[in-house]
């Protein structure tokens, strides 16, 4: 699993060849002991919790960065480097 971005202490990372437990594109993140894994398309949780105010960040900075993670996606499914991602400001 590679790490994109860190920000407000929430770690966001995509995993390599991670297209067969969750075949959407999703992201995975991590803060205080809580691990959610979310939809990149649409910022729904397929697995997981979070606490509400720091999934509602997650899901701002997915939408911001929406094309970046599809093409990140893209790279990480088929196993190549992946790209950081500019963090929540």
């Amino acid at each position: 699993m590679a790490t994109i971005s860190i920000f407000y202490g929430i770690i966001i990372s995509m995993m390599y060849m991670d297209n067969k437990q969750h075949s959407a594109p999703h992201v995975h993140a991590d803060y205080q002991g809580h691990s959610v894994v979310l939809s990149i398309p649409d910022g729904d949780i397929l697995a997981g919790d979070f606490p509400p105010k720091k999934l509602k960040l997650v899901r701002a900075w997915i939408e911001i960065h929406y094309e970046d993670l599809l093409a990140n996606w893209q790279l990480a499914v088929n196993g190549k480097t992946i790209f950081t991602i500019e963090p929540l400001r």
